[in-house]
């Protein structure tokens, strides 16, 4: 219940101490990708710094079918994601899974950082995995045509030069596809996570993040998934 305006004006300091935050829409972030998506605790990092901004607390709403075991120094934090270990790009856009995975549980931000799999056990071409990332957003926007994405130029390889050569490859055709499949209503966000990111100390076995790694994948993250929240909730990118 509101304050009338005689207790609004004899109480301002008491007001301004005791108001509950401001309320906001809810938006729902789906978190998609491999084991980089499922191991470690930079969602539950992103999570936390989500629910210590007063303006974003309680308003973000992690979803997805799958459930993240990480203690994360015992915080509580959301733990829904759609992280799945070994599984390719490829094979994911060609079985349909993120449409059914969101027909489950429907989402108004995707953050995506796909492909190491691919490249870990293969040679795939730039173009393949490219196509696997067009067939995976007209899925996304299949289930919600106005949803907000964010794909990631993904984390280096520390397995061999050859396999980086590939991940460089593939981030560096990323932004122009972005560009090709960016819309009005479904606006796509790139991140690069890659730069700054060093293979020997930010990998614990040469594929995934270590303690450092992980702090960096979410600080990589965390502007483009405040500015796609503020979007979903109709506060514009600023």
């Amino acid at each position: 219940m509101k304050p009338s305006t005689i207790t609004a004006l004899l109480l301002p300091c008491v007001l301004s101490l005791s108001l509950p935050r401001q309320s906001h829409k809810t938006v729902r972030w789906m978190p998609l990708g491999d084991s980089i998506t499922d191991y470690g605790c930079w969602r539950a990092w992103i999570y936390l710094r989500l629910q210590n901004d007063p303006d974003l607390y309680d308003s973000v709403d992690l979803v997805g079918g799958e459930r993240a075991g990480e203690i994360c120094d015992d915080s509580e934090f959301d733990r829904d994601h759609e992280g799945h270990p070994g599984f390719p790009a490829i094979q994911m856009a060609n079985e349909g899974r993120v449409s059914e995975w969101l027909a489950m549980n429907p989402a108004d931000v995707v953050t995506m950082h796909l492909g190491t799999v691919d490249i870990v056990r293969g040679k795939p071409r730039t173009e393949e995995l490219l196509r696997a990332y067009s067939t995976l957003v007209g899925q996304m926007r299949g289930r919600n045509p106005n949803m907000r994405i964010i794909v990631a130029q993904i984390i280096p390889l520390g397995l061999s030069a050859e396999k980086n050569e590939q991940v460089k490859e593939l981030n560096k055709a990323i932004p122009a596809w972005a560009a090709s499949q960016n819309t009005t209503s479904s606006p796509i966000w790139v991140v690069d996570l890659f730069t700054g990111f060093d293979a020997e100390v930010d990998l614990y076995d040469g594929i995934h993040a270590s303690s450092s790694g992980i702090q960096k994948i979410a600080d990589g993250f965390y502007p483009a998934l405040l500015t796609a929240i503020r979007y979903v909730q109709g506060g514009g990118g600023g």
